[in-house]
């Protein structure tokens, strides 16, 4: 994804009901990350048959035959989306994918990517979709960069299964009296590039006065980000809210990180489609409203301890 993968930054905050429930109950799982090429998504190996899936007539006829939908994701974003000590996909969006997979009688493929190429690999028919905690957006519908406002590709359209915000974090201990986004004018962050975050730190600079500004280092994925603010290269840190209290739980046992000040910019995550993909969207909308309706998507979302972001029916670009 370009530039254009950011969502709008608004002055109003919005804090979610979960801000401090996932961080304090501790009840995320499974630590620890990679960033290598994945040849299956988590669960793959109980997918329904295509004869058998009460769904599968809904997919196109090609993937049908395939068994497969290749899902382009950073690996690396725990807990949506990370490796496991065994090497193996697991997180939100595979385990979500691997229950949409019962449905529709296919294989929901994960194939490692870096964040900002995710969509220019979905236009490329590289992927079939983009699963990987993507905000939905409207210039991302539009295929608008949102730091230009010019047009640079045809948009994606989304199915909205998740509503998450942003947070900021710093090391445990030494928070640079940051408590809002506007305190990190004269303060160094690192983020992960093509992100929200980015794009909120980036809007927030320009409001900075007095001669300060504020130091933006963009990694290609998140824990690249957190390992520089370990190694003090930074004041600050921010990721989506499910990532960033991941970190703060699990980072050197909890001792590493914490959150700083409320979640901010609460929005959708969305599975990307291409736009000409229409019946592909629709099918995994079914596929998607079917594990809400079964329960399968709520015991998948509590067991990530991420309940407060759940959403009660699948949204097709429900983004702003």
């Amino acid at each position: 994804m370009t530039a254009s993968s950011t969502r709008r930054t608004t002055a109003a905050h919005t804090r979610l009901a979960a801000v401090g429930a996932i961080a304090v109950a501790g009840t995320l799982l499974l630590a620890g990350c990679g960033d290598q090429t994945e040849d299956g998504g988590s669960g793959s190996t109980d997918t329904a048959s295509a004869s058998t899936a009460p769904l599968a007539d809904k997919l196109p006829k090609a993937i049908r035959d395939a068994g497969v939908i290749k899902v382009g994701s950073d690996i690396a974003y725990a807990p949506v989306e990370f490796k496991d000590s065994a090497g193996a996909t697991v997180g939100i969006d595979p385990d979500l994918a691997a229950a949409m997979g019962k449905q529709l009688g296919v294989t929901f493929k994960f194939e490692n990517g870096t964040f900002d190429t995710l969509i220019t690999g979905l236009r490329s028919d590289r992927y079939d979709i983009a699963m990987s905690a993507m905000t939905d957006t409207k210039d991302r519908q539009e295929g608008i960069d949102s730091d230009t406002g010019k047009k640079v590709g045809e948009g994606v359209d989304f199915v909205d299964y998740f509503t998450a915000g942003v947070s900021i974090y710093t090391k445990k201990g030494d928070d640079q009296g940051i408590k809002t986004w506007s305190d990190l004018c004269g303060k160094k962050i690192v983020v992960q590039r093509g992100t929200v975050s980015e794009d909120l730190a980036k809007a927030e600079a320009k409001k900075c006065t007095g001669g300060k500004t504020i130091s933006i280092q963009a990694f290609d994925n998140d824990q690249q980000a957190q390992t520089r603010l370990r190694a003090g290269g930074a004041d600050a840190g921010s990721s989506d809210f499910p990532v960033a209290a991941y970190a703060v739980k699990t980072s050197g046992g909890g001792n590493d990180f914490q959150l700083v000040g409320e979640q901010v910019e609460a929005a959708p995550y969305g599975i990307a489609v291409a736009k000409d993909s229409t019946q592909l969207r629709d099918a995994l909308k079914a596929a998607l409203d079917a594990i809400i309706a079964n329960g399968e998507y709520d015991k998948i979302i509590s067991k990530w301890g991420v309940g407060d972001g759940a959403v009660k029916e699948a949204t097709i670009n429900g983004g702003k």
